[in-house]
């Protein structure tokens, strides 16, 4: 196996875009620090944080697989390594099976109980990219696959299924629908030409204010989530940052600019790693 080649699988796994598994770890993060009573298992850290970039790669390599005669025709996917044909397809499926199986391996350091949660989990991350085709809101099915290590955090620590647990999926899910509809902006002219469906399509003209209402209702969920957790006032900190980086997303989309809704996207991981720390300190 040469270095170009070993590139082109790191590129697969999107290893040089670190923002998706940032997405994904914050909101795991946000569920271990509660779930844990602030303070977790080195243990279940590490499994978790490791299974967040395993399960990351691996979605993005399926994705890219199912997506393989779909991206040559977007600008942005164009020199994707499939797209490209750096990769072949066959190799694709060979590299998803390892992380599949790394995966498998992290589950099993984790409670039996964990380990049927791992099942829905595999199966919306392979069924996601599907969805851009059959579904107006495919990023409705993705709010639902970031979500999943909140429940299989909970089931691990041998916490009950409590109000902070429905507020923490309720967050998660109402801003990652926010934050991938202004990723669907960036790419809303190629979707329309190839026919793949997006919530930024589905919004049209009334996307901005689609995602605003999102960014509120994760606002209001937080300061909810602090009086269910009795946090201190120090939270209000992260709640009023988090605002304020909303505020600078809207911006960055108000003209509906590619790069700049792209930009709007990249935002939210401090948005993520903001709150966690805001539960950390409170």
């Amino acid at each position: 196996m040469t270095v170009t080649k070993i590139h082109h699988y790191l590129a697969l796994m999107r290893f040089d875009k670190p923002i998706g598994s940032l997405l994904l770890l914050w909101p795991t993060l946000w569920a271990l620090w509660v779930a844990s009573d602030g303070q977790p298992s080195p243990l279940f850290f590490w499994v978790f944080v490791l299974g967040v970039f395993v399960m990351r790669s691996a979605g993005c390599v399926i994705n890219d697989y199912i997506d393989k005669d779909v991206d040559p025709m977007v600008a942005r996917t164009e020199q994707r390594p499939l797209a490209s044909g750096a990769v072949r397809p066959q190799e694709a499926l060979v590299l998803f099976f390892l992380l599949g199986l790394m995966a498998l391996l992290l589950l099993f350091c984790l409670p039996k109980q964990v380990w049927p949660w791992s099942i829905p989990a595999m199966a919306v991350t392979v069924i996601y990219p599907f969805m851009k085709r059959f579904m107006q809101a495919p990023q409705a099915v993705l709010g639902v696959a970031f979500c999943f290590s909140i429940p299989m955090i909970y089931v691990a620590v041998g916490r009950e299924f409590d109000l902070a647990f429905v507020l923490l999926i309720a967050m998660n899910f109402c801003l990652v629908v926010a934050y991938d509809t202004a990723y669907a902006m960036s790419d809303r002219e190629d979707d329309l030409k190839i026919g793949v469906k997006s919530t930024a399509i589905l919004f049209g003209e009334y996307d901005r204010i689609a995602i605003g209402l999102l960014q509120c209702t994760v606002i209001g969920l937080m300061v909810y989530l602090k009086t269910v957790l009795g946090l201190s006032h120090l939270f209000f900190i992260a709640v009023a940052i988090s605002a304020a980086l909303f505020l600078y997303q809207q911006r960055l989309i108000s003209l509906r600019d590619r790069s700049d809704c792209f930009k709007a996207f990249l935002n939210n991981g401090w948005v993520g790693a903001v709150i966690w720390l805001g539960l950390v300190a409170g």
